[in-house]
């Protein structure tokens, strides 16, 4: 339900002053009307003003608060129905957000004659090319299905004005930072950018960095500020599939790194190895380890070369470790205080991090309990499922396997054709399915189950077909040949 709610609101110090249902123009009005909303959320109350005056803006909100809203609405103002280019674009992580963002701007639009395009990878290009070359005025999609489209010349963005980058920190998670960098190429100096994420982690102030011309910050958080913002959420589990349930929060939320916190050494051993054999890079602190094979793990663990450590209180006392991502904890600690010691490892020194909790029915009032003691607001969270985690890992393959395919030249696309029969063969066999699997698994544990960090662009073959960037360079670059002042 679109209803408003109380939040505690970060803002520019030149803050423009927010709108009101009352103060749209007639036409924007009348587009909430067919979306049903009351009354404006506070995210789209507070953002609006930002967009239609072209100020660049950084946006933390949580999924489900109307940040959808925030943007599509303005976007669909600023656009000039009579130019047949695309001058919107917004990047989403995965098809589900795509068809909602697309689904949403629709409906904003009713039939006012603007042509929204929704491309995202994993299905045919046939329907995607047929809105393209209808003139698609808005386009939301993937990055890898849209860089897939830009070199492909299907699409341009020459006419582009704005960009809207949506969930950015689970962009980053799903691999999309190499596609994002590539497709600046094709964008021009001068664009408004808007950045939505639930979380402002490093590597995402570091993407705002490379996308954005000094923007304003805006954070509605219901008692967080944005840059020292930890997250505390649980999950309810079953009492005998503890390890599998953190095996499922471990693959949805693709932590960059995180230290996981057990209450006996006995857990700590068996969640290590249970999370080397499903190829985590995990290694393990506790009571019984040398001070050198100790500090080998620390040293790993300072330099960015371990993913994930797994420890008890004591083990784990004395542990500082910039930017660590996500805090852990297998089970809730027995000592409440504890709780505050584990979840402080994250979200330090102006960071922001996530403390998450695996607790059965048993165990959530005493969780609840630590919240009421502490003061601290904890986000209930649905355990994914089975179909959830097949979902999401399909989707971040199809982006890895198609950036690996677009960097093929000439010869090695060649080369390939060899075994496209016997691609087709496998994929038609049911018995031969097995093969597929055990391929794809493969590839996925090679790539993904590593630490996830940012790679920086790479020169690579097929580059040779790719269309040059203009003078002066694509999109905003800190130290030469960046974008430069702000549509107004």
């Amino acid at each position: 339900m679109n209803t408003p709610d109380t939040h505690k609101v970060i803002e520019p110090k030149d803050a423009l002053p927010e709108t009101t249902l009352e103060h749209l123009p007639a036409h924007m009005r009348d587009a909430v009307a067919r979306m049903g909303w009351p009354a404006l959320m506070p995210v789209q109350a507070k953002a609006i003003p930002y967009m239609l005056a072209g100020r660049d803006l950084m946006v933390q909100s949580r999924t489900g608060s109307g940040k959808t809203g925030a943007f599509v609405l303005p976007i669909l103002d600023r656009i000039d129905q009579a130019r047949a280019v695309t001058q919107a674009l917004a990047l989403v992580p995965t098809r589900e957000l795509a068809v909602q963002v697309a689904a949403e701007a629709h409906t904003l639009a009713g039939d006012a004659g603007v042509r929204v395009a929704t491309l995202y990878g994993g299905v045919s290009y046939g329907p995607q090319l047929d809105a393209l070359k209808r003139g698609a005025h808005f386009v939301v999609g993937t990055p890898g299905r849209i860089l897939d489209h830009l070199l492909k010349r299907n699409l341009t963005l020459d006419g582009l004005r704005i960009l809207v980058f949506d969930e950015a920190d689970r962009m980053l998670s799903m691999g999309f930072y190499p596609d994002m960098k590539r497709l600046q190429r094709y964008v021009p100096r001068e664009y408004n950018a808007y950045m939505f994420s639930a979380t402002f982690p490093p590597h995402v102030m570091r993407l705002a960095h490379e996308f954005m011309h000094h923007p304003d910050m805006l954070s509605l958080s219901r008692d967080h500020v944005h840059v020292t913002d930890t997250e505390h959420a649980y999950y309810i589990v079953p009492a005998m599939q503890r390890d599998r349930a953190l095996i499922r929060v471990i693959e949805m939320e693709n932590p960059e790194s995180a230290i996981i916190f057990c209450n006996r050494k006995a857990d700590v051993d068996y969640v290590t190895i249970v999370l080397q054999r499903f190829g985590y890079d995990a290694d393990r602190l506790s009571a019984d380890l040398s001070q050198a094979a100790r500090e080998k793990v620390l040293s790993k663990l300072r330099a960015g070369t371990l993913r994930f450590l797994v420890a008890t209180d004591i083990a784990g006392r004395g542990i500082d470790i910039p930017d660590l991502s996500h805090v852990i904890q297998y089970d809730p600690p027995e000592d409440p205080e504890a709780y505050v010691h584990r979840a402080g490892r994250t979200g330090r020194a102006g960071a922001t991090g996530t403390a998450l909790t695996l607790v059965t029915d048993m165990e959530e009032d005493s969780l609840k309990g630590i919240g009421r003691r502490f003061h601290i607001e904890f986000l209930k969270r649905p355990l994914p499922s089975d179909e959830d985690i097949q979902n999401i890992v399909s989707q971040r393959l199809t982006v890895l396997l198609e950036a690996k395919l677009r960097a093929f030249d000439r010869v090695q696309v060649e080369r390939m054709q060899r075994f496209m029969p016997l691609a087709q063969s496998l994929a038609d066999n049911e018995d031969e399915l097995a093969v597929m699997g055990m391929l794809l698994d493969e590839y996925y544990q090679q790539t993904l189950h590593g630490k996830p960090v940012p790679p920086q662009m790479e020169e690579s073959a097929q580059q040779y077909s790719e269309r040059p960037p203009r003078e002066g360079g694509g999109g905003r670059r800190r130290g030469g040949g960046g974008r430069g002042g702000r549509r107004r």
